[in-house]
């Protein structure tokens, strides 16, 4: 690893010792940072793996209720009873922290649903396919708001890891080398010294 290109003074050697520290905790810190983030991610992912079962389920029995309805009641008549349905869904946006980070889930208000089937011109088939889509919107919800987080949690452990390697790699590995470096120029300047005044001592005794 190739070394700063600094002088090696006493004062550079301090600044860099001091930098290697900084950068030694900032390395510790981020692998924590990097360790939780991918536990975070794993635990969403498992979340992701249940809702996706659950909505398998769910639209293997929505949509067969759906063609049963249709077959029962007939095209026309399931459109007029289509519309006649009218509710009203409130999504609100509720802020959410994972593993230090802020996000933003989205939550659908599913409204109290009503019985639409009558002894005239609708069926209890209609009512069993619109609790069926009811079930499955709170579903399709829940997952948008979940793959949202778990791109944004991979996006970040992935920026995390970056840093943790260059740190790692390139960083710490290059402020060792400096400080070495400028630590044997030292040592060397010093010996050198010792040197000269022993010399120069050993002149002044021989006069």
């Amino acid at each position: 690893m190739a070394k700063l290109n600094i002088a090696p003074t006493k004062s550079n050697l301090l600044a860099i010792k001091e930098q290697l520290a900084v950068s030694t905790e900032g390395y510790d810190l981020l692998e924590q940072k990097r360790e939780i983030l991918v536990m975070e991610l794993m635990r969403m992912v498992e979340k992701v793996k249940l809702l996706e079962r659950d909505m398998d389920k769910c639209v293997e029995k929505a949509y067969p209720a759906l063609k049963t309805m249709l077959l029962t009641v007939g095209g026309d008549r399931a459109e007029r009873i289509a519309h006649s349905v009218d509710y009203t869904f409130n999504i609100t946006k509720k802020p959410v922290v994972i593993g230090g980070m802020s996000f933003t889930s989205i939550d659908v208000q599913l409204p109290r649903r009503q019985l639409f089937s009558s002894f005239k011109g609708t069926f209890p088939s209609s009512d069993e396919v619109m609790a069926d889509f009811f079930e499955l919107l709170s579903l399709l919800t829940q997952m948008a708001s979940i793959r949202t987080i778990v791109w944004r949690l991979a996006m970040e452990v992935k920026k995390t890891q970056r840093r943790v390697n260059a740190l790692d790699k390139m960083v710490i590995p290059q402020d060792k080398e400096t400080v070495k470096y400028i630590e044997s120029v030292l040592e060397e300047r010093e010996r050198d010294n010792v040197f000269v005044l022993k010399a120069l001592k050993h002149k002044q005794d021989s006069k």
